[in-house]
């Protein structure tokens, strides 16, 4: 990985965390969040850094800090799917086997917190509302991985693209990162590998959105012209 790992007070960085009221460690009392810091480790990734990989040994866990990484698994013929992108505050590495279930790509500069699984484990052990907050996680996780199976289904490519904005604009709400302009730091091969379709598909959709007055394409992202439009097409 092209990682650099941060100098200085893991207490410091962890007072001054942005994601911390929404992050895995929200459950935690003052104490505990200054056990767990000593647990890990600060790291920043360069641009198209790999996290991890899918199939390799899944030795840490990662809490998303800063910056936005593509989740993807590759078919057997080499095929790239998109199944997600992280945010800040998400927490990845949970998994129902010894191997990474999947694959994490830096999208832009990422800041990550990482954690060794097995010292994980054991500070885990013994505290109710931290694991009920890891189980809250996994399963919004499974929430958002039910809606990608549907938005893959019956869907025209312009109700896909709709609620691939619809979507992304709530996740960004929800972490306090919304604004009139909506930052897509993933490119259109992205977008069309997350939405099971063509690049040239995506890039004819978002020019129709536009010239139908939902969006207006902006650099590194889109601003929602109108918002009501674009819901009633994601929600069909």
């Amino acid at each position: 990985m092209k990682v650099s790992l941060l100098e200085g007070s893991h207490r410091q960085i962890c007072t001054e965390c942005g994601v911390r009221g929404f992050a895995i460690c929200a459950a935690l009392d003052k104490t505990e969040l200054w056990e767990l810091a000593n647990l890990s480790r600060h790291i920043q990734c360069e641009p198209g850094t790999t996290v991890f990989a899918q199939a390799t040994m899944a030795t840490s866990f990662f809490s998303v800090l800063e910056g936005v990484l593509r989740l993807y698994k590759l078919l057997p013929d080499g095929r790239r799917q998109i199944i997600g992108f992280a945010l800040p505050g998400d927490f990845l590495g949970l998994a129902g086997s010894p191997q990474y279930e999947f694959s994490a790509d830096a999208v832009g500069a990422v800041l990550l917190c990482q954690f060794s699984r097995a010292s994980f484990a054991r500070f885990s052990e013994n505290r109710p509302r931290f694991l009920r907050r890891i189980n809250e996680l996994a399963g919004h996780e499974l929430t958002r991985a039910q809606e990608h199976m549907v938005l893959l289904g019956r869907r025209s490519a312009e109700e896909k693209v709709a609620s691939f904005l619809i979507g992304w604009r709530d996740r960004l709400t929800e972490i306090g990162r919304a604004g009139e302009v909506l930052p897509l730091p993933m490119g259109r091969l992205d977008i069309a590998d997350y939405l099971g379709l063509t690049i040239e598909t995506v890039s004819r959709t978002f020019t129709k959105l536009e010239r139908d007055g939902i969006i207006r394409i902006l650099t590194g992202g889109i601003s929602l012209l109108d918002a009501a439009r674009a819901e009633a097409l994601s929600a069909a």
